[in-house]
């Protein structure tokens, strides 16, 4: 089964397996963002998605290393929701969630069974805007089966 991606590509998963690291911080915007990478993955035709749980965005990055290195997977998608608040803690989680992941996905896709990670947390200056954001799930696990796709198509060459 195949599904358009946000940029019209046809993807197809079919025989792919899946994780999805998702935050219980901001859990009502977390869990749309995580049925909406369910239906993707689901309708992409990815036979075997797990999901793992951890409790805020700085817990993201680790609790994916550790399921990649498990093995047995195609793609991460990482989803997560921070807020603006008051003081610099927002800043301070939003750089290191990124820079974290970012570092994972350079390292997961450059090594021989490559694994693709995609970014799906949300950096809100309130919760309007992360009401207006729920969706983002769905294209961060199209991101992850297009890359994951690109990677093993350049392990096959």
């Amino acid at each position: 089964m195949s599904t358009g991606s946000p940029a019209g590509v046809e993807l197809d998963a079919k025989g792919m397996r899946f994780a999805i690291c998702a935050t219980r911080w901001n859990g009502e915007i977390v869990d749309q963002l995580l049925v909406g990478a369910q239906r993707a993955l689901a309708e992409s035709g990815a036979e075997n998605v797990r999901v793992y749980r951890c409790a805020g965005a700085f817990e993201l990055a680790p609790l994916a290393a550790r399921v990649a290195r498990k093995g047995g997977i195609d793609g991460i998608v990482a989803l997560g929701c921070l807020i603006r608040g008051g003081t610099d803690h927002y800043s301070l989680l939003a750089s290191e969630t990124t820079r974290a992941l970012g570092s994972l996905a350079l390292e997961l896709g450059t090594n021989p069974k490559a694994v693709a990670v995609a970014f799906g947390v949300l950096t809100c200056d309130n919760e309007q805007q992360a009401e207006e954001r729920r969706d983002k799930g769905r294209e961060a696990a199209l991101s992850a089966v297009a890359t994951a796709l690109t990677l093993k198509g350049l392990g096959e060459q």
